[in-house]
């Protein structure tokens, strides 16, 4: 299969004659107080690059935190390839340590890193690599096929230009998808604020000190109950991506994601069926509640609540216990909400009728929200598709650089954007 366009044919290399491929490891024997950034595969994306580190010392990394990196090298994960995590090492990781899950990359002279970094970002590079990559539930890539793989190289003058003018093109678009981002926080932090002034009762005046951890006095009226008291705690099964393959249905399996509201895929059996909350247990998003209705199914790395009484207002409840996990999430390399600390986390339990009234002013509240947070998300993905597109152009010769500047076709695609989005 043909990746890259006919125009690049003759500058094509294969990446291990363009850079020295894991020119690091850390020995063995390297003391046990020695400290250091480390960066997993899951604080790596390829629009934004290494959003985390992680210090400790040597003594307390894990096994696979053992490849040195320096500014200017370019990790690219070899395994789950699908999640496309590549990045350009800058002066803040600059000595960091990353996972073996990794394939470090260092340019040769006569290759400019700028330029390595953005054609390794291009789409027919890491199509390559997911075609190249074996494994169905953890596809991943040796060393020696990713070092075959073949990219454009052209001339070091003309790699200068083209890294120099997607450097420049790229923060600007990045700068306004960063403006979009602080909005949705915004719109974020002051949902929480009016969210949490509901689940606590604020506009009652006689008020009580409470045993929550996470809110400091309660109605004088209301109650507080632990989760295993009102809820009986449950959790999902390993569904595999063969699984939903072999037995496609119209029951939703319900994953760890927080995107697609967790819907992970269909089959044609469920596990649960009524009124339920679910969380996430496992990775960045641990402690997501969700109410699910219906018949469905849930992974292994969601945990589920079947109310234990009728007269429980699920509405509510997500809320309550949405804003009260973020208090007990175990954050290390991968947070945890496991089910024995779900079940001990105490929440208010206000009368029925309160809370039907208070989840029906949640809900309200979320809906005219959602909306105005999809179409911000919606635009950001715009923003990002014509990034993505504008880095294949350039590296493989379909624009030139000195022209798209001087028309500032950028600055019209950006306005055109915007206005189809309305955000």
């Amino acid at each position: 299969m043909q990746y890259w366009p006919s125009i690049c044919k003759p500058s094509l290399k294969p990446l291990k004659r363009l850079c020295r491929m894991n020119p690091e490891v850390l020995p063995e024997h390297t003391l046990p107080d020695f400290e250091f950034d480390y960066i997993d595969i899951g604080s790596v994306f390829l629009s934004e690059g290494v959003v985390a580190r992680e210090r400790m010392t040597f003594a307390d990394a894990p096994s696979r935190a053992r490849k040195p990196v320096r500014k200017g090298d370019i990790i690219i994960s070899t395994v789950r390839t699908y999640l496309r995590a590549i990045a350009r090492i800058g002066d803040e990781d600059d000595g960091a340590i990353v996972s073996t899950g990794f394939a470090v990359c260092r340019a040769h002279r006569g290759v400019d890193p700028s330029f390595l970094f953005r054609v390794m970002q291009s789409e027919p590079f890491i199509e390559q690599v997911v075609a190249s990559s074996t494994g169905v539930s953890y596809p991943a890539i040796n060393p020696s096929t990713l070092g075959n793989i073949t990219l454009p190289c052209p001339d070091l003058p003309t790699q200068k230009a083209i890294a120099d003018f997607l450097d420049r093109e790229t923060a600007r678009i990045d700068q306004l998808i960063e403006k979009k981002q602080r909005l949705l926080e915004l719109l974020q932090q002051k949902n929480e604020v009016e969210s949490l002034a509901l689940v606590v009762g604020q506009e009652h005046d006689e008020r009580r000190l409470g045993k929550l951890d996470w809110a400091s006095s309660l109605p004088l009226h209301w109650e507080e109950r632990a989760v295993w008291m009102i809820f009986a705690l449950g959790r999902g099964r390993v569904i595999s991506h063969e699984d939903i393959a072999q037995s496609p249905g119209p029951y939703p399996i319900y994953s760890s994601q927080t995107a697609n509201d967790g819907v992970l895929g269909h089959i044609d059996t469920f596990d649960f069926e009524g009124d339920y909350l679910t969380w996430t247990t496992d990775g960045a998003k641990a402690g997501t509640v969700f109410r699910r209705s219906g018949r469905f199914n849930c992974t292994n790395v969601c945990g589920t609540l079947r109310p234990l009484d009728s007269r429980l207002d699920l509405a509510y409840f997500r809320f309550a216990l949405d804003r009260a996990s973020g208090f007990f999430v175990r954050h290390d390399i991968n947070p945890k909400l496991m089910n024995g600390v779900m079940a001990k986390i105490r929440v208010p339990f206000p009368p029925y009728e309160e809370q039907k009234a208070i989840g029906g002013r949640l809900t309200a509240q979320q809906e005219r929200l959602t909306p105005v947070r999809e179409k911000v998300a919606a635009s950001i993905g715009r923003l990002r598709e014509f990034r993505a597109a504008l880095i294949t152009a350039a590296v493989t010769g379909q624009i030139d650089p000195e022209t798209w500047s001087r028309r500032g076709t950028t600055d019209r695609r950006l306005d055109q954007i915007e206005a189809e989005m309305g955000a």
